[in-house]
């Protein structure tokens, strides 16, 4: 597919100040320690920080392979979005999304990020289970990467899988700085002729003044007095979810300076439209589907009025790799008059299932495999409850292109999600009960904004604690009447009873939601809802490994 660019040229370079790591925590870590079995209040010296020898001894039993350099820089620039539609808008070199980062697993990556950018920036791996002190969460694991700075990461890629890299620093992520990051399998044993990489995003950066921390900083208002707020789970934990209906209601518009964010200092004055989103629902979201009516929705950087094309020959087997980079929208996708064959979600296999359709949050990937027919078909990713689409289109053949407006009956027909898939048998976690369990709950409203886990927002210096060696089992407990795509740093868990590996997984309203995984990657680890405005506003938390 044909990528934007910028149509101007910067002059600044890659600065050689250099931001080094975060050095050994101090102080005394106030939070609590509410897993089972080990409760009390935990020093900050009881943890493995990123500086530790231990995490330069877990990467050296990962055994790093040959370099793999990369050069990133991140700018502040225009974009082209196709039809006529440019904005400016910050992103990785002049390409939306950033060109990808392929490389074989058993490689070390070492990739220099220069920050051109009026603000500190940092980039995240997200899926990777990699070591601490390269995962990239500034005032966690890393230093800022102050404007004019740069960092340099280096790691090993130990698993082979479909990923993706952004920032961790404030609402970031939902400007234009995300690109794939795809680890080859160098024994794969899926057949295929093509390989062709979707990015899905939902865009509001630069249009009609609007900006991510303006539409933070509407939403943090919060919507009044309206009752959707949290749910009662003192019963059996589940049911009774309803979303709530404001398709009647009006937007209301920002008119006041935005209050300050849980974890960043107070955002600029909110510009251009209202962007908060009423009336959203959605069965399969469990209700209320999002909060954010963004004026465009994207496939590798195009609108549907002028879409990219991927190309093939009837009959040709194409592997698909989906990434949900949008902030606040979870899609819904389908080729038009073709079923999909799923192998992989968030990076490792699953036992194979046919769709017709894909629910995918925001920060999981699913990789399907499709064999083609002859003509002209639409990709359609749905906004899902937003009622608009991001369109591609597969030319394999003559025939008409489809239009912006095209809904593929697949749509509406057999709908798979993450939660459905099975691990396949060579990735599956061996039996064996939990030696810990952490229970976290999803807390806040819409009406008030306060997302939060345990009721508390996020705080670096607080801690779940975890060991080494252990099973630990993650019990999500949605207590809101939102969805929320919550993802874990580090780690690739189980779900239950056989169920897919993932590292982000939709929690529904009401639901309680079990997986476990193994204590192998010591450090410091957010655990967040990858909602970008419900994690800024403080649904993230840490899990740390102790000494």
């Amino acid at each position: 597919m044909t990528r934007p660019t910028r149509r101007t040229l910067l002059g600044a370079g890659i600065a050689a100040a250099g931001t080094g790591l975060l050095t050994a925590c101090s102080g005394t870590m106030s939070g609590m320690d509410h897993s089972s079995g080990d409760s009390g209040t935990r020093p900050a010296a009881d943890y493995i920080t990123p500086d530790s020898e231990r995490i330069e001894a877990t990467e050296a039993l990962r055994k790093p392979g040959p370099e793999r350099k990369v050069k990133l820089t991140a700018v502040e620039t225009p974009l082209d979005l196709g039809g006529g539609r440019t904005v400016r808008s910050w992103a990785y070199g002049d390409e939306l999304p950033g060109k990808e980062v392929r490389v074989t697993a058993g490689d070390t990556l070492a990739l220099t990020l220069a920050n051109n950018l009026p603000e500190a920036t940092s980039v995240h791996w997200h899926g990777l289970a990699l070591r601490n002190d390269m995962d990239g969460v500034p005032g966690l694991t890393q230093r800022d990467i102050k404007p004019g700075g740069s960092f340099h990461y280096r790691f090993a890629v130990a698993h082979p899988g479909t990923y993706w890299l952004h920032p961790h620093s404030g609402v970031q992520q939902d400007r234009g700085l995300y690109a794939p990051l795809i680890v080859e399998d160098p024994r794969e044993p899926l057949k295929y002729d093509k390989e062709w990489v979707i990015v899905l995003d939902d865009w509001v950066d630069g249009v009609d003044g609007s900006t991510p921390d303006a539409v933070l900083g509407e939403l943090s208002k919060g919507m009044g007095g309206m009752d959707h707020g949290e749910m009662d789970m003192g019963g059996s934990g589940a049911g009774g979810t309803e979303g709530h209906d404001m398709s009647n209601m009006s937007m209301t518009g920002p008119d006041s300076p935005s209050p300050e964010s849980a974890s960043k200092p107070p955002s600029p004055k909110p510009s251009g439209p209202s962007r908060m989103l009423m009336g959203a629902t959605s069965d399969l979201l469990g209700g209320d589907a999002g909060d954010v009516g963004y004026p465009y929705y994207l496939i590798n950087g195009r609108t549907p009025e002028a879409p990219g094309t991927f190309t093939a020959k009837p009959g040709d087997r194409i592997r698909l790799r989906i990434i949900n980079a949008g902030g606040d929208t979870a899609f819904r996708v389908a080729l038009g008059g073709h079923r999909l064959t799923v192998t992989h979600t968030d990076g490792f296999p699953v036992e194979h299932v046919r769709a017709d359709a894909l629910l995918i949050g925001m920060g999981e990937r699913v990789d399907a495999l499709v064999t083609v027919g002859s003509g002209a078909f639409p990709l359609t990713a749905l906004a899902e409850g937003k009622n608009r689409t991001a369109l591609a289109v597969l030319r394999a053949g003559g025939g008409a292109a489809p239009t912006a407006s095209v809904r593929p009956r697949e749509l509406d027909g057999k709908v798979v999600h993450g939660g459905q898939l099975k691990a396949a048998e060579s990735v599956r976690l061996g039996p064996r009960r939990p030696d810990r369990t952490v229970e976290l709950k999803l807390t806040g409203s819409m009406a008030t904004y306060d997302w939060a886990i345990n009721g508390e927002k996020y705080d670096p210096a607080k801690r779940y604690p975890v060991r080494a060696g252990e099973r630990v089992r993650l019990a999500l407990v949605n207590a809101t009447t939102m969805w929320h795509p919550m993802h874990l740093h580090g780690h690739t868990y189980a779900l239950a009873d056989g169920g897919a590996r993932k590292d982000t997984s939709i929690v529904l309203p009401g639901e309680r939601l079990e997986v476990d995984f193994d204590a192998d990657n010591p450090g410091l680890w957010m655990l967040h809802c990858h909602n970008v405005y419900h994690a800024e506003s403080g649904m993230m938390t840490v899990l740390g490994y102790l000494k």
